[in-house]
C-alpha cells in the first residue's frame, strides 16, 4: 500500500510538473500589416548582457513560517522572491565526444556558420480559464499546475524578445526557433498571444470579462499593451510540444473537458490520492481558475465538490478559449505578419496535422535544421500514464530517416529540433519516471543507434524538461569519431531560470566544429511587470524546490566540440564569415 501510495505522489508531481513530465481574452487577430496602434510597450534595462557577464541568483530561502504557493500577497513580507546578480558563468571548452587524445588549447575558432537562439516552453496561460488544474498546486508539490508566474507569461516573452532584438544588433541572427509549448493548455487565446508578441501587436492579457484590478494603464498584468515583436530580419520556427494539442500536456480532451474550455464551470477532476489514474475522468475535487481582477490573481472555485453547495464558475465564458486539434494548431502559424508565413509548417501539415519539416536556415552554408514532433500521437492507448512521453511512430521514424539519409548525401551539416530530448533517462523533477515511451513504436534505443550512424548530424535541441542541460553522445565506434553528437536542452521562459539560449556554430583551425552554446536572461527593466513575474519565478523556485540542477543560477554554458568526417572537413573549410 505504501509503495502504490509513492507512485500515485511521483505521478501527481509527473502529470502537471511539465513535459514529462507548462474581442475578449484574444489579441486580435495576428492580421499582418503596419499595426497603427496608440498603445504603448514596455521597455527593456539598457544593459543587455548574458549569463557568460552576470548571472541572476535567488537569496536563500526564507526560514520560519512557511507560506503556501498562492499567497501571492505574502511572498514579500515572508522574504520570497528577492534576488541579486552575481558572477557570469564560463564552462569552458567541453570535447567529450573528441579522441581520447584530442588537444582543445591547439585549435581555435576560425569562421562562424550559423548563429541562432532558442525558446521554449514559454507555455503561455489564460490565467482566467475554467480549464486549468490549479487544485494539483495552488499549496505546494507542482508548480506546472500553479505558480503565480501564471500572470506575466506574455510580458516575459515580449521582455525576451525585446533582449533578442537587442542582442542581434550586436551579432546578427540567422534565424530563432521555439521548442514547443506555446500554450499552456492548447488554447486558441493562448496561441495567438504568442504569435502576436513576435508579430508585434497589440496584446490584450485576460479573457472572459476585461478586468483592471490596478486602475490605469500599464501596471497589472490585465493592461493592454503593445508588444515590440521580433527583429523583422529575423526568421523564426515553430516545434510542437505536448502543451501545444493536449490538455494541460497530458491527456487528449474529452467532450466534457472541451466544453469546459468555452463554459463558466469550473471543471472538476479526480483526487490525487485515489482517483487521479482516471485521467480526465474523475469529479471529485474542483481545479480553480484565477480571479483577474483581483492585483495578486487570488484563486476561486478550488477544493473538494464536496465543500460546494453549487458547481463554481469564473467571471464569464470565452469562445477564444477553445481547445485546438494538431490541424488547428499549425494552422494558426499562417496568421502572422512575421517570417516566413507558416514558420516552417507548409499547407501539407495544416491539412495533415503531421507537424515535422525541415529547412535550411541559409542558402549558402551547408546546414540543414529537421524539426521533430516526438510528441505522443492522440490516438495513442490510454495506460493510465499522461500523455507527456517522448514517443515516435513508424511514420515520422520513416520521415526523419529520410531527411537525414537526405542531408548526409548532399553534404550538409544537420541539427534535429525537437521538444522532448533523448537519452537523458528521468526527468530531473520527476525521477520516478524515464522521458520516453516504453509503448513508443520506435524505441529510445533504436533511435539513438540511427542517429549514430550520421556523421553531419552534430547536434539535437529540446525543452520539455524546464532545465538546461547538456548530454554528449559518444561514438559507438573509436575508430570513427564523427559519429558522436551533442544534445542541448533548454530551460522554460516561464519558470525560473526563464532564459532562453542562443547557438553559435563555429569552424575550427582543425576543421572540427564548435558549438558555443549560452544561457541569456531577459533584461528586464527595475519596476516591470517582468520583473515582478522574474521574483515571482524566483519565489516559486523557493517554494517548490524544483531540481533544475546548476543551482543558484540554473545557467550552463559551454564550447562543445564535434568532430567531422574528412569529407566535411574538406567541404566547409573555405565556409563561414571570419571570427574577429
Amino acid at each position: 500500500m505504501k509503495s502504490f501510495y509513492l507512485f500515485k505522489k511521483f505521478y501527481l508531481i509527473f502529470l502537471m510538473l511539465l513535459p514529462i513530465f507548462t474581442l475578449i481574452g484574444c489579441s486580435g487577430s495576428g492580421s499582418s500589416g503596419t499595426n497603427e496602434s496608440e498603445l504603448q510597450g514596455y521597455p527593456i534595462s539598457s544593459e543587455v548582457v548574458t549569463t557568460r557577464d552576470r548571472t541572476v541568483l535567488p537569496d536563500p530561502a526564507p526560514t520560519g513560517s512557511p507560506i503556501f504557493p498562492y499567497e501571492v500577497s505574502k511572498y514579500s513580507e515572508y522574504g520570497y522572491g528577492n534576488w541579486q546578480y552575481g558572477s557570469g558563468i564560463e564552462m569552458g571548452k567541453q570535447s567529450y565526444i573528441m579522441p581520447g587524445d584530442y588537444n582543445v588549447d591547439s585549435v581555435a575558432n576560425t569562421a562562424r556558420l550559423l548563429n541562432f537562439f532558442a525558446i521554449t516552453d514559454i507555455h503561455i496561460s489564460d490565467k482566467e480559464s475554467p480549464a486549468q488544474c490549479i487544485y494539483y498546486g495552488y499549496k505546494g508539490g507542482n508548480s506546472s499546475a500553479y505558480s503565480a508566474v501564471k500572470l506575466y507569461t506574455t510580458q516575459v516573452l515580449d521582455a525576451a524578445i525585446q533582449t533578442i532584438n537587442a542582442l542581434h544588433k550586436k551579432e546578427s541572427f540567422d534565424f530563432g526557433i521555439s521548442l514547443g509549448d506555446d500554450c499552456d493548455n492548447t488554447q486558441y487565446n493562448e496561441l495567438r498571444w504568442f504569435i502576436d508578441v513576435l508579430d508585434g501587436q497589440d496584446i490584450t492579457p485576460s479573457s472572459g470579462v476585461r478586468s483592471d484590478p490596478v486602475p490605469g494603464p500599464y501596471n497589472d498584468y490585465q493592461d493592454e499593451y503593445k508588444a515590440e515583436g521580433l527583429d523583422s530580419d529575423i526568421k523564426w520556427y515553430a516545434t510542437l510540444g505536448n502543451h501545444d494539442h493536449f490538455w494541460m500536456g497530458s491527456w487528449p480532451a474529452n467532450a466534457y473537458v472541451l466544453q469546459s474550455y468555452i463554459g463558466e464551470f469550473i471543471i472538476s477532476l479526480g483526487d490525487p490520492g485515489s482517483d487521479v489514474l482516471a485521467g480526465l475522468d474523475g469529479r471529485s475535487y474542483y481545479m480553480g481558475a484565477i480571479d483577474g481582477r483581483t492585483v495578486f490573481g487570488n484563486i476561486m472555485g478550488v477544493g473538494s465538490v464536496a465543500d460546494f453547495t453549487a458547481p463554481p464558475k469564473v467571471i464569464a465564458s470565452d469562445s477564444n478559449r477553445r481547445s485546438l486539434s494538431r490541424k488547428e494548431w499549425i494552422g494558426e502559424f499562417f496568421n502572422t505578419s512575421s517570417n516566413p508565413v507558416g514558420h516552417g509548417f507548409g499547407q501539407s501539415n495544416a491539412d495533415t496535422g503531421f507537424a515535422c519539416y525541415s529547412f535550411e536556415p541559409k542558402s549558402d552554408m551547408p546546414i540543414k535544421v529537421i524539426v521533430l514532433d516526438d510528441t505522443q500521437s492522440d490516438n495513442d492507448p490510454n495506460t493510465g500514464l499522461p500523455y507527456a512521453f517522448g514517443y515516435l511512430d513508424q511514420e515520422r521514424f520513416k520521415w526523419l530517416v529520410g531527411e537525414l539519409d537526405n542531408g548526409q548525401t548532399e553534404g550538409k551539416l544537420m541539427i534535429i529540433a525537437a521538444h522532448v530530448p533523448i537519452g537523458v533517462g528521468t526527468n530531473p523533477l520527476t525521477p520516478a519516471f524515464s522521458i520516453w515511451s516504453d509503448l513508443s513504436p520506435i524505441s529510445q534505443d533504436t533511435l539513438i543507434t540511427k542517429l549514430h550512424t550520421y556523421p553531419n548530424l552534430i547536434l539535437w535541441v529540446s525543452g520539455h524538461r524546464h532545465c538546461n542541460a547538456i548530454t554528449e553522445f559518444k561514438s559507438p565506434d573509436a575508430d570513427h569519431p564523427e559519429l558522436g553528437f551533442w544534445e542541448i536542452e533548454s530551460s522554460s521562459l516561464r519558470d525560473f531560470p526563464q532564459q532562453f539560449r542562443t547557438f553559435d556554430i563555429l569552424r575550427n583551425s582543425d576543421n572540427s566544429i564548435s558549438i558555443v552554446t549560452t544561457n541569456v536572461d531577459p533584461a528586464v527593466a527595475d519596476g516591470s511587470l517582468a520583473a515582478i513575474s522574474r521574483s515571482y519565478a524566483v519565489a516559486s523556485q523557493q517554494l517548490f524546490n524544483n531540481p533544475i540542477g546548476f543551482l543558484p543560477s540554473g545557467s550552463q554554458n559551454a564550447e562543445l566540440i564535434k568532430q567531422l568526417s574528412p569529407e566535411m572537413q574538406a567541404k566547409i573549410q573555405n565556409y563561414g564569415t571570419r571570427v574577429n
